[in-house]
């Protein structure tokens, strides 16, 4: 693999009472252009391994590669430039600026970037209105729903057009038809634009778009759906609040 992630025996423990073996020799390979859904219940490591794939958390065994370069060997100067141009993070918590509209909160990427404001705006706004928000763009967090807030977040790690996107839990506050949409404009965009996207969900919509499907337990990776997931019934909401 040259143009993808590819982490290659991820190790990370965590220290306390006793060690916890978060992630425990894992490999996984993303191609640019492919969707890959991993799965796990609470605990299992699926967030530090993102965060590991991201270059937020370092590991304590194993290596991080990205289009052919090694991102645990980056300065951290390299690693601020990857996150700010390579990757597009969503994060359960979508931390966004309370006082600030909803196209300031997603231009913030650009802005970090130097792009200048004006042009920052102009390019934010084709992308909340593919996120279902082209009548939202000037509202604040306060005025927004928790899904509306999560499609905010969307837009901002997708405004940049990263070839890397690492989502945790991305349909967390969405009800089940906004949650098969930007699925599927995750999908889209991987195949559309050649860009290697890793989502860490509980929501089973993800293994009808995703190329592929792993779950992480206790550490270490299988693959697959875990089959309680398989048994949701039709119509049931996506877990995490299912707001619209």
């Amino acid at each position: 693999m040259s143009d993808g992630l590819e982490l290659r025996e991820i190790v990370k423990h965590y220290r306390g009472g006793e060690v916890v073996r978060a992630v425990d020799g894992v490999s996984l390979g993303i191609e640019p252009g492919e969707l890959v859904a991993l799965y796990g219940p609470s605990g299992s490591g699926k967030t530090t391994l993102l965060s590991i794939a991201g270059a937020f958390l370092a590991p304590d065994a194993g290596t991080v590669r990205f289009a052919g370069r090694d991102v645990t060997a980056f300065s951290a100067s390299e690693r601020a430039l990857y996150q700010r141009r390579d990757v597009g993070l969503v994060q359960q918590s979508y931390h966004l600026s309370a006082g600030s509209t909803a196209i300031d909160n997603v231009a913030v990427k650009l802005l970090a970037d130097r792009v200048p404001l004006a042009e920052a705006r102009h390019r934010v706004i084709p992308w909340l209105e593919r996120v279902g928000l082209g009548e939202r763009l000037r509202y604040t967090p306060d005025r927004l729903s928790g899904g509306e807030g999560q499609r905010v977040a969307l837009a901002r790690a997708l405004v940049n057009e990263p070839r890397l996107v690492l989502a945790d839990e991305p349909t967390a506050h969405l009800d089940r038809r906004r949650s098969r949409d930007m699925l599927a404009l995750l999908a889209k965009i991987a195949h559309e634009r050649s860009v290697a996207i890793l989502v860490v969900t509980h929501d089973p919509e993800a293994a009808a778009v995703a190329d592929r499907t792993h779950t992480l337990s206790d550490g270490r990776l299988t693959s697959g759906v875990p089959r309680d997931l398989l048994a949701v019934p039709e119509g049931a909401a996506t877990l995490g609040g299912a707001q619209p």
